[in-house]
């Protein structure tokens, strides 16, 4: 399955950053006729909705829909915009390629919507790490405002609008939106309780929609070429529109690929276009989906596998931030869940008991499986502790995120863990040719 090129389009493409090549390319030109042609913030979001276009971002929301939830009254408080750029989920690098090498498609997607939103200040939000990402950003802003695609009535149309560029501190749980703006506001990054929900609560307050730097990009060209044209893209109406997939792991060819929401993921890994196979001609032996907090997929399990929000929701997994991380043979699967499980440890904000303290736990009982010292028991103490943390425990969903490696790794690899615990040693790769050293 191939496809042209939309998001992706101008990528690679010389001096795609600054603003010159983007005009000269049509870039603006979507402002330009939605301010200038009749469209008002109704008609934009209504054709959003109409379009199908679910956030990129992970959760897979209607996008028009979760405009809609901004209250017609908002009592004179300012609605605001943020554009959710903490792309911290392992395995995910799509939106830093995004914001990097064609960032005035972000900015052109970002202040459509916030015309359709009568929003007049809106935020970048992005992860702290993104040194040069920001940088380009801010650059790009600037160059916005010179050529008049920013500030104070913008292109004689009566709307005005500013962007903020605002680094975070490398904190994962800040891609949460609700940690996310507790961050912006220069508190604790930290979850809060729902309701009341961002659209009516957020921000300093006030009226807040949060939406991802792809999702963002997708408004410029559903308003530029319909939302018919959009909704017409992928592998049904419930999943529309060009996606943008994270493939890295034991494939030939790792990297962001832009194809049709639906696109089968032994195309992924296996297609000329994409992945093309694995590496020294091994065999899968797991995938992860959706990034580190997506449910592992087995070899058999892929064989029919759209990577849309449904296709992965059959298979009890999701395709969260679309990231695609291949596993081959050799890899060991209690390795790969401590890693993951480590990663979780380090992450929890710390707010909810649960996840505080049963996120170290899973990772200190596969770290002991791993080391050699391992119990029988162990097995089932790692599938109580997952069940104590998640299903409405706790105040966001990262305890969800964290059970999720944990509880699919060993329902599909038990037998790979029982042989940890009673060989002490992997069952694959190099470290099972070896005892491993156990500590008295």
């Amino acid at each position: 399955m191939t496809s042209e090129r939309v998001l992706l389009a101008r990528v690679g493409r010389e001096r795609s950053q600054s603003i010159d090549t983007y005009v000269a390319d049509g870039g603006y030109a979507t402002l330009r006729k939605v301010l200038t042609g009749g469209w008002t913030p109704e008609s934009v979001t209504d054709e959003v909705k109409k379009s199908g276009l679910r956030g990129r971002g992970g959760a897979g929301f209607p996008t028009g829909v979760k405009w809609g939830f901004v209250p017609k009254d908002t009592k004179g408080k300012p609605v605001y915009l943020l554009c959710n750029a903490d792309e911290s989920e392992p395995g995910t690098f799509k939106d830093r390629l995004l914001m990097e090498k064609d960032p005035h498609q972000v900015l052109e997607g970002q202040i459509i919507s916030a015309y359709a939103l009568r929003c007049r200040s809106s935020y970048i939000y992005i992860r702290g790490e993104f040194y040069e990402g920001a940088r380009i950003l801010q650059r790009a802003v600037d160059e916005a405002y010179r050529e008049g695609f920013l500030g104070e009535n913008i292109l004689g149309s009566g709307f005005s609008h500013d962007i903020t560029v605002h680094r975070g501190a490398g904190a994962y749980i800040c891609g949460e939106e609700t940690g996310l703006i507790e961050s912006l506001e220069g508190k604790r990054g930290q979850p809060r309780i729902k309701p009341p929900f961002p659209a009516v609560f957020g921000v300093f307050g006030a009226p807040t929609i949060v939406n991802n730097v792809e999702t963002l990009s997708c408004v410029t060209h559903i308003l530029n070429r319909g939302a018919e044209w959009f909704a017409k893209i992928g592998r049904n109406e419930k999943n529309t529109g060009p996606k943008l997939y994270c493939l890295s792991g034991h494939v030939n060819r790792p990297g962001v690929y832009e194809a049709p929401m639906g696109l089968q993921m032994k195309e992924l890994l296996f297609g000329d276009d994409y992945g093309r196979g694995m590496k020294d001609g091994r065999r899968v032996k797991a995938v992860i989906p959706g990034g580190a907090s997506a449910a592992m997929l087995t070899a058999e399990e892929i064989e029919d596998c759209p990577l849309d929000f449904d296709g992965l929701a059959a298979k009890k997994s999701m395709l969260g931030s679309a990231a695609i991380i291949v596993m081959d043979e050799d890899t060991c699967i209690v390795d790969a869940a401590t890693n993951l499980a480590k990663f979780f440890s380090h992450e929890s904000c710390g707010q909810c008991t649960p996840c505080r303290e049963g996120t170290p736990w899973l990772h200190r009982v596969l770290g002991r499986i791993e080391a050699g010292e391992g119990r029988a028991e162990d097995i089932d103490l790692l599938e109580k502790v997952s069940n104590q943390m998640a299903n409405g425990m706790t105040i966001c969903v990262f305890a969800d995120a964290a059970i999720a490696p944990v509880l699919s790794s060993i329902g599909k690899f038990r037998d790979e863990f029982r042989y940890h615990i009673e060989n002490k040693r992997c069952l694959v790769g190099p470290r099972s040719e070896a005892a491993v050293t156990v500590t008295a």
